[in-house]
């Protein structure tokens, strides 16, 4: 299985990705300049945290018309694996490969910390390695990751079971106390109607490496690995 990570001017957490991918799983990770068109060699397309073009203009809405995010939509249309973290959350809503947005934080403050997150359903590959409603930590650091959506889109994300991870306290608890940046919902990640595209805020990356002291990360990438085979 091979997986690419799009590097657009101003990313940083590509390589972070790329350490995880290649450096602990050993599987064989491509980095992709925004400017290539052909992913026909790519399983799982991971778009990454950071400031792609400066994050000018807003969050991700440049980097949507990149050939590579052109490319990226026709893979996630084939129903292959897409996912996004943080400014690469961004960047799939920009490009509506999810629905909804990601406005200021509520307090207007960048935020750099560690928070809970509940996961909410297990049955799909990016979350088949936690148990539902487990409670696992995460580095999150945004300015812009306050999940907002309109009121019937918000309910067909719960209805539909599209919200996979979400802000809680250490005991899962859906609390405003537990929520970072005034999502709504809580909502810290989500999923496409199929499943194969997710969006999450939280960094699952920088909590795979027992090195960090942190790993509750690391399931969701050995997740991809189990599911891959089966998918393509």
């Amino acid at each position: 299985m091979k997986f690419g990570v799009l590097v657009f001017p101003g990313s940083n957490c590509d390589r972070d990705i790329l350490w995880v991918t290649q450096g602990l799983l050993n599987q064989p990770t491509r980095m992709i300049w925004h400017e290539e068109s052909d992913l026909s060699d790519i399983d799982v397309v991971v778009v990454p945290g950071g400031f792609s073009y400066g994050d000018y203009l807003r969050c991700g809405a440049i980097a949507r018309f990149s050939p590579v995010m052109r490319a990226t939509i026709d893979h996630a249309k084939a129903g292959k694996l897409v996912l996004g973290i943080c400014n690469g959350f961004q960047v799939l809503t920009e490009a509506g490969l999810l629905p909804g947005a990601l406005v200021r934080n509520r307090d207007l403050h960048f935020i750099c910390d560690r928070v809970p997150v509940r996961v909410e359903r297990t049955d799909l590959p990016w979350t088949q390695g936690y148990e539902s409603g487990q409670v696992i930590e995460l580095p999150i650091a945004h300015g812009e990751g306050s999940y907002y959506a309109d009121p019937d889109t918000l309910k067909a994300l719960e209805d539909n079971g599209q919200v996979l991870f979400r802000y809680s306290d250490a005991t899962g608890n859906i609390t405003t106390e537990g929520n970072p940046n005034g999502s709504l919902n809580n909502i810290a990640g989500i999923c496409n109607q199929q499943g194969n595209v997710l969006g999450m805020m939280p960094h699952p990356e920088r909590a795979s490496d027992q090195a960090l002291g942190q790993v509750d990360g690391l399931a969701l990438f050995e997740g991809i690995l189990k599911a891959v085979p089966t998918l393509v």
